[in-house]
């Protein structure tokens, strides 16, 4: 039986948490508490090696550890209300732009949160392996951060949102990005009135 390992308050279960609200998907679910470490304990681990959430165990009993995979499977079983395209160019679109918001905003927040936090001493990458932090990260994130929303800020023009006229996953990618990036107190830079609209709008769609 398909059942969902998870932890809604960080950023990565939240992009799935808002997929699945949005869409109205139910799953049986494990709340797995990361501030008690209970990603990295043996139980879990025993079920994903990478200790990472969220994870989504499948009918097939296949294990599905990334949110985009997560999304694009559901989505396939759950084709209302499409948050991934409905076309083959729309699906690309969609995908374009949650790989550039995963590497220029998700990033740049964990360059940001794992290299200055004592609580990822020695875990400045996630997964199972010891990694040291590196404390000029951080300040390299916040460059990157702050730079590629004022890029975004200029692509989105006048589109309602960032693939076209209907919310998609990317743009729930972005509200998380957003959104956590207050952990490390940044926010959408000064200037970017056309991100701030989209902001309201997007939230205003996921309600």
């Amino acid at each position: 039986m398909m059942h969902l390992y998870t932890y809604d308050p960080a950023p990565n279960p939240r992009r799935l948490t808002l997929f699945l609200s949005y869409k109205g998907i139910e799953l049986p679910t494990t709340q797995i508490d990361m501030r008690e470490n209970e990603h990295r304990g043996a139980d879990f681990l025993a079920i994903n090696p990478l200790g990472t959430l969220p994870a989504l165990l499948t009918d097939d009993g296949v294990l599905l550890t990334e949110v985009i995979a997560i999304c694009d499977y559901l989505e396939s079983q759950h084709p209302a209300k499409p948050l991934m395209g409905s076309t083959p160019l729309e699906r690309a679109l969609v995908l374009s732009w949650d790989h550039r918001i995963f590497v220029s905003i998700f990033e740049a927040f964990a360059e940001m949160l794992r290299n200055r936090s004592p609580a990822f001493e020695n875990r400045a990458l996630p997964g199972p392996l010891d990694v040291e932090q590196i404390p000029a990260l951080e300040e390299r994130g916040r460059k990157r951060f702050r730079g590629s929303l004022e890029l975004f800020d200029k692509e989105l023009g006048d589109k309602p949102f960032l693939c076209g006229d209907t919310v998609s996953f990317a743009d729930i990618d972005l509200l998380v990005g957003v959104e956590t990036a207050r952990w490390v107190k940044e926010s959408i830079p000064e200037g970017c009135s056309r991100l701030e609209a989209w902001l309201e709008r997007t939230r205003e769609a996921l309600a």
